[in-house]
């Protein structure tokens, strides 16, 4: 079946993981390409100003293809360097493919994130959950560890104690649990989760696209720069911002106490 189902309106792309019969797993043959050409797509495109991106069925995902771990087939087949090429050449592919997207990514929890689903989920810049999700980072319970950087990932999200006491015990937590965590900012009922995230994604789609990606791109470089250099990068940048229409309606909205309509000019 297609990993992902793609739907784009009113400047929102949606991204669906459409395998819902075994939870939305991945790790398949192709995953990789499919995520790559969906971001590269959105990134191509102005008009998208933000992104959804949520599971199909009961589950947002519950990670890695345990069947294919059993048989030791597809990535997780092969000598030790094939299965690491496998990780790099499919999986990896996935998550730099979202971790690379320009414009701000909305995780929509339907229910379980568990293992390589709950570092999906964290990859976005915003995440809110149904009150049936779940989330979990349960590598080891596996005997394996988190092949999807979700070292790197998950600490920058809930700190280092709280990430090292989930990949240490494979502990599950609920989403209101989550919630006091940070994991995700806020929970829902399930038949309203994706009205909130629309609701969400149209209050950023609003918004200038040229300034809107620009942020998202400060934001980002902010982990790993310097105060000096974040400063230096943002001068730059609004110096090309003043010089945009939308700048200048954005202005006039606020002196004329009107709503703005931004086009990207």
């Amino acid at each position: 079946m297609t990993l992902l189902s793609i739907d784009t309106a009113d400047h929102v792309t949606t991204l669906t993981l459409n395998r819902p019969d075994t939870m939305n797993p991945l790790g398949a043959s192709g995953d990789g390409d499919a995520f790559a050409a969906a971001c590269d797509a959105i990134n191509a495109d102005m008009d998208v100003r933000c992104v959804i991106l949520t599971g199909a069925g009961r589950a947002f995902s519950a990670g890695g293809d345990i069947k294919a771990m059993k048989e030791r087939t597809g990535t997780f087949g092969g000598t030790a360097p094939e299965i690491s090429d496998g990780y790099r050449n499919n999986i990896h592919k996935v998550l730099r493919a979202l971790y690379s997207l320009r414009v701000p990514l909305i995780a929509a929890v339907n229910g379980p994130a568990i293992g390589l689903g709950c570092d999906l989920a964290c990859l976005a810049d915003m995440r809110i959950a149904s009150d049936k999700a779940k989330f979990g980072v349960t590598f080891l319970k596996l005997g394996i560890i988190p092949g999807d950087g979700g070292t790197w990932i998950l600490p920058r999200i809930i700190g280092e104690a709280r990430a090292a006491e989930l990949f240490y015990t494979g502990d599950v937590i609920d989403a209101a649990t989550a919630q006091d965590w940070g994991l995700v900012s806020r929970v829902v009922e399930g038949e309203a989760l994706m009205d909130e995230a629309r609701m969400l994604a149209s209050k950023v789609a609003a918004m200038p696209p040229h300034a809107l990606r620009q942020a998202k791109n400060l934001m980002r470089q902010g982990r790993s720069v310097s105060y000096d250099t974040a400063l230096e990068m943002a001068a730059n940048t609004q110096a090309l911002m003043h010089l945009t229409e939308d700048h200048m309606e954005g202005v006039g909205a606020l002196i004329e106490k009107r709503a703005p309509n931004f086009t990207g000019s």
